[in-house]
Parts: structure tokens; C-alpha cells; sequence
């Protein structure tokens, strides 16, 4: 009989062969934390390997990724689709098996991770998710979400300050299904980190409200499966493990130092390692009965049977309950969402009011929110300022009710958990903060766009517009830098009818991400005829055009009525120019070049106007152009004051559109 040593040992030598094989890897998690893996995974994790997308399964995160092969190891041998050749392919171009997991890659992958303290905040996010659905869908008799998540993280992870943030939110938040696993090796690259990781981590834990189970042998069985019942008995906090582990364990020579941690062990030391763990098998072979105990097809198979039963109780007990469950979690829009979109669209148009940005945010949200009900909203403390709730908004409690999420100042954490809160499926989180402190989130969003996912990201107070406040909460760069993250969707809207639109696009996404760049100011209200609405989806389109127009005007946000307004006062001095408002670059970079060039014709001077970095524009104006811009830092005066004090006027748009059709 196939003892859980030598399961365990499964793992660790597909670990270290792959990370030999490729040259370059990280075998020491996967070899420390083999043990804890088996017992989860066998004993206790709820999945289907022929179908990973089942709606119920258990959630598992991997938040310290640089251990990619454990995961690559668990998913190759329960049964997922991902071979040994996969296995081999280990860090190879366009393989299933990247040097970090990345989500869409291989099946059973639930989020990319890497950057340390995301996966555990992902996880955070997705425990959350699954106590909100079952607040919304769960009714007596009928219990269709049910399901715990999983996350193994290493020191590093808790090093990294998001882990603060997403962790008291799970202890406040009393998420009792989350259940984390700590790899206690005390070995990060560097070393011993006796030298710059000495916190009382189980003290901190209990300080955020979780169950915290001390001083586990992570490499004893029994210790480990009694720990996990211990936790699954607890439904009102989320639970540490704290579990003992020496990083490479099996590796005689090199176990328990830093060595093993980021480098392959080196044939010498692999032949070392079977020796010394009585393993005969040859890299990537494994005998038939260690396939046979790690098999979990016909036991995940017999769960979804299980579940699908119930949901089938469920739907005849409440069928719409059901069809909206299976929308939600496929990702579908409602199916009179054309129809929802052109009533609120020119409703908001039809009103022509002149506000904020941020308050033209906040009418587009009420007109959709009503008819979108995964919407999940909240703010980093700043709800009042962002404006992103609305009059059906209602705070989470603890139970899981509610739509709305105050954050507390926590932008980095907020941002993740709204990207755990999408992979998990169900929910549509949006959330907010001032656009300065998209600093604090960059990585977060940088991820969501890299994994293909979609939640909105609203960021207020976008410009020198800010005033008073002053260079700390200015944005300059931060808008161009967002347009430059591959695959996110940056909109800078300049009124009601850009803001309802900005957000259609970005609900309408199921790929990208979004980011909304709103206004602190009052902004007018711009006339448009039925088409001009339409072309606002392009991300570009001309606002104001003029017969023989002989220079371009590019603006965005603030500074499309600055535009408006230098068009008339060239065209009394007898100067026609076109105004184009381009509330999304990129949007518009992916029209057809015969849409982008009945925009922006060849041969026409163009001026760009944005309160912002100038040198994003130069692709659009080219050398012949020039843009009015800010290259310094803001200072703290009044509005008005400053936008005249950085050429922010008519006057100056005025010169440099006649010193470009000279």
C-alpha cells in the first residue's frame, strides 16, 4: 500500500525534476510544504478535476507562486488535463506550466500569483464572494453555496504590507471558510530571516480576529488533518495554520537553507535526494499505484453529481433564483441589456446636467446598478468623495449581506480583493479612490489586467483640478501610466454622457479590465447629435467640427470645454479647427485606421489638451504638433488659479494652435 510519505515524495521529485530540467525554478516550497499539500487535497479539498469550472468547488490558492510546481504537481496528479509533458515544459514559452501560476493558463489555476500577499488577498476576495452568493442564493433546505478557500503563503507573503490589510478585513469580515496555511520555514532568498522577519505573526493574527492553530508539524499527517478539522469547525473567523516546515525537506544536503529556496538542487544533489527518500522512479515517471491514490476524478465526479442534484431541487423550488445563479456565475449580462443601456444612456443625456465627473460617475452607476444586481460597490474610506454608491446601497455586515464595501484606507487591498471577488465569479465589484492613490493599488490592477478579468476600478479627483490640497493628491502622470498597462481600459470622460457611456464599456468587458479618471470640478454639459453619442464607444470622435478646418484639437476630461472654447475664439479670428474628445486612447488605438483617420486626418496640425504629462500625447500630434500639458508637479491654490497658472487657458491653446498651422 502507497504510503503519504511517498505521495507526498510525488510532489517533491516532479518539483525538483521540472525545476532541474528547466534550469531555474524554485524547488524548496513545493518540497517543504509536499506534506501539508497531500493531506488537503486528498482528504479534504472539494473539486472536480474534469471540471474545473464547477461552480461549487472549493477555491485554492497558491499565494507564495514562486512554488509554481507544487501546484503544476497537485493538478497533474488528481487528473486535471496537464501531463507530464506539460510538467516538462516547465517554464517554456507558451506552456501550460509558467514559472508562476498564471490564471487561464493551465486548468485549476484560480488566480496568477507571484507578487507576494496577492494570492492571499485574492483569496480573501474570493472567501467573501462565496459568503455574499450565499447570503443572496442560499434559502432554508436549499444550500447551494457551500465551499471553503484554501491558501498556502510563505513568510514573504506576510512581509509584504497587502497582507495587512486584506487579513484584518477577513478577521472583520468574520470569513470563516477561509482557511490559510503559514510555511513557517524561516528562509526567504536572502536567508535566515531572524534578520528582518522576527513579528509575533500568530499575535497578529488573533489581533485581527482569526483562529489561529499553533506550532503544526507541517511535515506529520496527523497533525496536519487534525488542524484542518479543527478550522472547518469554526464558522465565524477565518483560521491560520501555523505549520513547521524545513524548506526542501528531502534534499539531505541542502534542506533548510536558503540554497534550495530559488536555484535547482543540481543532479548531484536530485540522486542525493532519491537516495535518501528510497525513491528509485527516473525523472517524470511515476509508478501506477501513486496515480491510483492521488486520482480524484471519480470523487469530484460523484461531488458535482451530489451538488447538481440539490441545484436541480433548488431550481424547481426557485427557478428564477436559479437561471439568475447560472448567469451570474457564467458571467452573462442580462438579457435586456441593449435596451437597459440605450434607456440610461439617453436618459443621462436627455438631462443635460452640468457636475462633476465623479458625480456623473454616480447618476451612471444608479441608472444601471437596478438592473445589474453583482454589482458589488465600495470605496477605500473615501465614499463620500468618490461618489460610488448609490440609493440601493447597503453595507456588508457580516453575514454576507449587502452590495457596498467601505475598504477603510486599504487601496492596494481593496483592489485585490476586488480581483479575487471576479475570479471567484457571481459579483462585479467596482471600487474607489482618489486617482493619486492608484499609486498604492498599481500592482493589483496591473494583475486584473493581466489575468484577463474585469472589475472597475474608479479613481477621483484626476487632475491639478484638485486644488487646494495640493501636489501629494495631484495626479500628473498617474492617467498615462494607467493607459500604458497592456490590455486596461483607461476612460477620462468630460460629462454626463462620456461618464454613462465609459461605464457601459466597461460592464459590457469581460476580458479587461476598466479604469474610470473622474473630476472633483463641475464640468459642462456638451450638446451632441445621435451618432456623436454613438461614436463615444470608439473611444474617440469629433465633438465640434468646422468647414476647412485647419488644425486639430485632441482633449480629454477638464479640458474638453478648455477645447470648445478655444474653437470659438480661433474661429473669430477666422481660424476653423475640429475638437476631438477622446475619453479613451485605448479604446480608440483598436478602431479600424479608416475610423481613426476620419478623426484624426493625415496632413491637419494637431494639439493635444490634457492636465497631464505631456510626452503621452506626442504619438498622437506627432513632431509638427504640441500638446498643452504639465511636466512639473502641481502646487496647493485654488482650482482656477492653478489650471491658469500651467497655460490651462484659452489664450495659450489659442498660440499654439496658430504657431502649428504656420
Amino acid at each position: 500500500m502507497v504510503t503519504r510519505t511517498e505521495l507526498a515524495n510525488a510532489i517533491r521529485f516532479l518539483s525538483m525534476d521540472a525545476v532541474e530540467q528547466a534550469k531555474s525554478g524554485h524547488p524548496g516550497a513545493p518540497m517543504g510544504m509536499a506534506d501539508i499539500a497531500e493531506v488537503l487535497w486528498r482528504d479534504f479539498l472539494s473539486h472536480n478535476p474534469a471540471n474545473p469550472n464547477w461552480a461549487n468547488r472549493d477555491r485554492f490558492v497558491l499565494s507564495n507562486g514562486h512554488g509554481s510546481m507544487l501546484i503544476y504537481s497537485l493538478l497533474h496528479l488528481t487528473g486535471y488535463d496537464l501531463s507530464v509533458d506539460d510538467l516538462k515544459q516547465f517554464r517554456q514559452l507558451h506552456s501550460k506550466t509558467p514559472g508562476h501560476p498564471e490564471y487561464g493558463y493551465a486548468p485549476g489555476i484560480e488566480t496568477t500569483t507571484g507578487p507576494l500577499g496577492q494570492g492571499i488577498t485574492n483569496a480573501v476576495g474570493m472567501a467573501l464572494a462565496e459568503k455574499m452568493l450565499a447570503a443572496q442564493f442560499n434559502r432554508d433546505g436549499h444550500t447551494v453555496v457551500d465551499h471553503n478557500t484554501w491558501a498556502f503563503l510563505g513568510d514573504g507573503c506576510l512581509m509584504e504590507g497587502i497582507s495587512h490589510e486584506a487579513c484584518s478585513l477577513a478577521g472583520t469580515w468574520g470569513l470563516g471558510k477561509l482557511i490559510a496555511f503559514w510555511d513557517d520555514n524561516g528562509i526567504s532568498i536572502d536567508g535566515d530571516v531572524d534578520g528582518w522577519f522576527t513579528d509575533n505573526t500568530p499575535a497578529r493574527f488573533e489581533a485581527y480576529g482569526w483562529q489561529v492553530i499553533k506550532n503544526v508539524n507541517g511535515h506529520d499527517p496527523v497533525e496536519i488533518a487534525t488542524a484542518i478539522q479543527t478550522a472547518k469547525k469554526t464558522s465565524d473567523r477565518p483560521t491560520l495554520i501555523c505549520c513547521k516546515t524545513t524548506i526542501g525537506h528531502g534534499a539531505p544536503n541542502k534542506q533548510g537553507g536558503h540554497d534550495v529556496h530559488g536555484a535547482p538542487l543540481g543532479a548531484a544533489e536530485i540522486a542525493a535526494a532519491r537516495e535518501h527518500l528510497n525513491w528509485p522512479h527516473v525523472p517524470f515517471e511515476l509508478p501506477a499505484d501513486i496515480y491510483a491514490a492521488w486520482g480524484a476524478r471519480d470523487a469530484g465526479a460523484a461531488r458535482e453529481t451530489e451538488w447538481n442534484q440539490r441545484f436541480a431541487a433548488y431550481r424547481a423550488a426557485y427557478p428564477e433564483l436559479a437561471a439568475e445563479f447560472e448567469r451570474r456565475m457564467a458571467g452573462e449580462l442580462p438579457a435586456d441589456w441593449e435596451a437597459i443601456k440605450a434607456a440610461a444612456i439617453a436618459k443621462i443625456a436627455d438631462a443635460a446636467q452640468t457636475v462633476a465627473t465623479r458625480k456623473a460617475s454616480q447618476i451612471a452607476i444608479e441608472a444601471f446598478s437596478p438592473s445589474f444586481p453583482e454589482f458589488v460597490g465600495g470605496s477605500a474610506d473615501l465614499t463620500g468623495s468618490n461618489l460610488t454608491n448609490w440609493t440601493g446601497s447597503k453595507w456588508i455586515d457580516k453575514e454576507g449581506n449587502g452590495n457596498y464595501i467601505s475598504y477603510g484606507v486599504r487601496e492596494f487591498g481593496m483592489a485585490a480583493i476586488m480581483n479575487g471577488m471576479t475570479l471567484h465569479g457571481g459579483l462585479r465589484p467596482y471600487g474607489g479612490t482618489f486617482l493619486m492613490f492608484s499609486e498604492y493599488a498599481r500592482n493589483a490592477l496591473r494583475m486584473a489586467a493581466l489575468m484577463k478579468i474585469n472589475p472597475i476600478f474608479v479613481f477621483t479627483h484626476d487632475s491639478i483640478g484638485l486644488g487646494e490640497d495640493g501636489p501629494t493628491h495631484q495626479p500628473v502622470e498617474q492617467t498615462a501610466t494607467l493607459r500604458y498597462i497592456p490590455n486596461m481600459d483607461t476612460w477620462r470622460p468630460c460629462d454626463t454622457t462620456e461618464a454613462a457611456v465609459a461605464w457601459a464599456h466597461a460592464i459590457e468587458q469581460k476580458t479587461r479590465p476598466s479604469s474610470l479618471i473622474l473630476s472633483r470640478q463641475n464640468l459642462p454639459f456638451v450638446s451632441r447629435e445621435t451618432q456623436q453619442v454613438a461614436d463615444i464607444a470608439k473611444g474617440g470622435y469629433v465633438l465640434r467640427d468646422a468647414a476647412g478646418a485647419r488644425a486639430v484639437l485632441i482633449a480629454t476630461g477638464s479640458e474638453v470645454d478648455l477645447a470648445l472654447k478655444a474653437q470659438e475664439a480661433l474661429a473669430a479670428e477666422g481660424i476653423a479647427v475640429r475638437v476631438v474628445s477622446m475619453p479613451s486612447t485605448n479604446v480608440f488605438d483598436r478602431q479600424d485606421k479608416a475610423y481613426q483617420q476620419s478623426v484624426l486626418p493625415a496632413g491637419i496640425p494637431r494639439v493635444a489638451i490634457e492636465a497631464g504629462v505631456s510626452d503621452f500625447w506626442r504619438k498622437y500630434v506627432g513632431l509638427e504638433g504640441d500638446v498643452v500639458g504639465i511636466d512639473t508637479f502641481g502646487e496647493s491654490a485654488p482650482a482656477g488659479v492653478l489650471f491658469k497658472e500651467f497655460g490651462f487657458t484659452v489664450d495659450n491653446v489659442v498660440e499654439k494652435t496658430k504657431n502649428v498651422i504656420q
